[in-house]
């Protein structure tokens, strides 16, 4: 990542790149737009110029047929054309960047010029945006204006998980047509996971013709079921898998939009699916009992390099994604194959045994001449020699990686996680829970402000995920998507300083209708509900900024405001990751004792609990309410028992005393089933 710092502020001084959003609307936002006085008029016949190779102008020349309505073409000079596409030594001195593009349009002439196929491309696809009307396509009058563009990221990637839920190669194209659209230069394909095997490998058939199918079409109820595998053509048979050809079919498509698809092999953990049809490659030696493969059996070793030597083939890309998160390395502690592969190596415990594991991989890897990429547990017992870390679990891998010298891709749950609800739970499919709407990935910055100039430049660029846990269908892969989409697009290709909230709400609207028509199924922005009502202003209360005397203990991995977050007057919304709703996970679970100071007259006593199954967060089976004068002596004024639907989706349910009382101190209690068990969740004990 190179810095433009000058340069940028020099263009906000003197006033360039102020052009009505209405007048051009591109997303993500050129790094500036200079306002040219005038019109070009575009007419169904075009006199065009490309210096580039046959086949790039033929794809082009596609682009802007598809796009423009173009119907009769005509190739001239340069100085003659109406388009232009042209390939430069160097651009302007201030664009340094592979995939820079200079586009200017004038009253005569749309000229794009990039020192690289990638930078036309892009350049292409700001024309296009400009050109293209909400309501009708595409727009025969362009205003005339003045673009200098670069990323501010070499890495703007989206994951597609295509192992919870598989999705045929035609829906994988038809979002890469998406991805390019946005100047996106990344797909990861989750290929490999419990849910199903989603590559064929030749040397190993059985990944294929058992693996990759499962008993039930819905991943939550084969999770919550059997979690068995059946054969290929079995008529409770689930699944399916790309073949080789599918594989360099969608390849070769998204190289042709400049787009790289990296493939994920999971390991060492989330191998159930191997485990069942290689059962030799667990510590138990039988399948259906481990989910880790065994990391003392050099078999296991020989297994993958043979399944990545043949995954290398297929795709060019420089990273090889080896998952290495959540594994529960639980058998590793016992399997004597694995204790022993610790005894000889010299090694601490299963974290540096995972490490262990990776760094096979790793030299295995470079020895092919590509390079590891693993979630942020790859760090655990000691992080491979040039590795990268893609940070997942917040911001905290990706500072160890720079730390020590590693490039990092950021990818936090609470910006870049697709999966969870983007608007009111109520009013949208199930989803694994949380609330990440459009403006909150819009504020996104992968840049810590405590990096040095050497550990910004370690900072790839930034990744947006889509877990298909509770995705099921492509519409609703679409709906989760877009517009969260959009805004992950501007993040990893636009300096901060051009980004506008508001600017880019109003064209993410018009973006919404404009993909509708072109047979996407986004969300409906227009129709947003937006937070809940009661986190948008604090709570006025007779408890608010009182002391809370915490008889059991909140977690430490959800602490909020702390000891002052149940009075402080300020309530959550629809997620338990906004760092307003306390977590309590203890035996006790929760159970408080709020000072008010002095003897008051009480008539409500309330709070508000979430439940979201997804991450076992349930309402109480018990809610117990007192007063007392003294502190000591207690008067009960709700023992209440409740039954605990497990339910699907988000709750926020009140559970409130009302009447008459006194009392100084307010004691609240609220119990988990001993069923269900999992966390309580509340934002504001309120007391009125």
């Amino acid at each position: 990542m190179i810095r433009r710092v000058f340069f940028l502020l020099s263009l906000i001084i003197v006033g360039v790149g102020v052009v009505d959003a209405q007048k051009v609307s591109v997303i993500p936002t050129p790094l500036s737009i200079e306002d040219i006085q005038g019109e070009f008029k575009l007419g169904n016949k075009l006199k065009w110029y490309s210096n580039t190779d046959k086949q790039a102008q033929k794809h082009y020349q596609e682009l802007l047929t598809k796009s423009l309505d173009i119907k009769d073409w005509n190739q001239t000079s340069l100085r003659k054309s109406q388009i232009a596409l042209v390939l430069v030594n160097q651009l302007d001195s201030s664009l340094i960047q592979e995939e820079a593009y200079e586009l200017e349009i004038n009253k005569n002439q749309i000229v794009i010029k990039a020192t690289s196929e990638a930078g036309l491309f892009y350049g292409l696809q700001s024309l296009i945006q400009i050109a293209t009307d909400r309501s009708n396509y595409f727009s025969k009058t362009l205003p005339c204006v003045r673009i200098h563009d670069e990323p501010r990221f070499g890495y703007r990637g989206f994951m597609l998980d295509v192992s919870r839920h598989f999705f045929p190669k035609e829906f994988v194209k038809k979002q890469i047509d998406a991805l390019s659209f946005f100047k996106l230069n990344r797909l990861h394909l989750h290929l490999t996971d419990a849910a199903g095997w989603r590559i064929e490998i030749k040397k190993y058939p059985r990944l294929t013709e058992f693996a990759a199918w499962r008993t039930d079409a819905s991943w939550k109820k084969w999770w919550n079921g059997d979690r068995k595998y059946v054969e290929k053509g079995s008529s409770q048979g689930f699944g399916g898998y790309y073949t080789q050809e599918d594989i360099k079919e969608m390849v070769a498509y998204a190289s042709k939009k400049h787009i790289t698809i990296i493939p994920e092999i999971e390991m060492p953990g989330h191998s159930e699916e191997v485990l069942a049809a290689y059962p030799e490659l667990s510590c138990a030696g039988v399948p259906y009992k481990n989910s880790d493969f065994c990391a003392g059996n050099d078999s296991v070793f020989t297994f993958l390099e043979n399944v990545l030597s043949e995954v290398i083939e297929l795709f060019p890309s420089e990273y090889i994604h080896v998952g290495g998160d959540e594994a529960g390395k639980g058998a590793w502690k016992t399997c004597p194959k694995c204790q022993q592969r610790i005894k000889e190596n010299n090694l601490k415990d299963v974290d540096e045994l995972q490490s262990y594991f990776m760094e096979r991989m790793n030299l295995f890897l470079k020895s092919k001449g590509r390079k590891l990429l693993g979630w942020d547990e790859i760090i655990q017992g000691g992080l491979a020699e040039g590795a990268t870390v893609m940070s997942w679990r917040g911001i905290e891998g990706g500072i160890h990686a720079v730390e020590t010298g590693h490039h990092a891709v950021m990818t936090p749950g609470e910006f870049c996680y697709f999966d969870t609800y983007q608007d009111a739970p109520y009013t949208l499919p199930e989803a694994i829970g949380g609330y990440l709407p459009l403006e909150k990935v819009y504020s996104y910055d992968p840049i810590i402000s405590s990096f040095t100039e050497d550990q910004k430049n370690l900072i790839d660029g930034v990744q947006a995920n889509l877990w298909t846990e509770y995705v099921p269908t492509t519409d609703h892969v679409e709906l989760m998507i877009y517009p969260r989409l959009f805004a992950l697009a501007e993040v990893a290709w636009t300096e901060p300083a051009r980004k506008d909230w508001n600017s880019f709400n109003q064209k993410s609207l018009q973006m919404v209708e404009l993909m509708k028509k072109w047979g996407y199924h986004p969300f409906e922005l227009s129709q947003e509900v937006g937070n809940r009502v009661e986190a948008k202003e604090l709570c006025e209360h007779l408890a608010r900024g009182k002391k809370v005397q915490y008889n059991a203990p909140y977690s430490s991995s959800y602490i909020a405001n702390g000891d002052e977050t149940l009075t402080d007057g300020i309530r959550g919304g629809w997620t338990y990751g906004d760092k307003r709703w306390q977590g309590f996970i203890s035996p006790e679970r929760l159970d408080v004792i709020i000072d008010l100071e002095k003897i008051e007259d009480i008539h409500e006593i309330s709070a508000d609990i979430m439940q979201s199954p997804g991450a076992e967060v349930y309402l109480p089976s018990q809610i117990l309410i007192e007063v007392s004068e003294d502190g000591e002596n207690f008067t009960t004024l709700m023992n209440k028992t409740f039954e605990v639907e497990k339910g699907s989706s988000i709750l926020i349910k009140k559970y409130a005393w009302e009447g008459q009382a006194s009392g100084r101190f307010v004691r609240f209690v609220a119990r988990s089933s001993k069923d269900l068990g999992g966390w309580i969740f509340t934002d504001e004990i309120i007391i009125k």
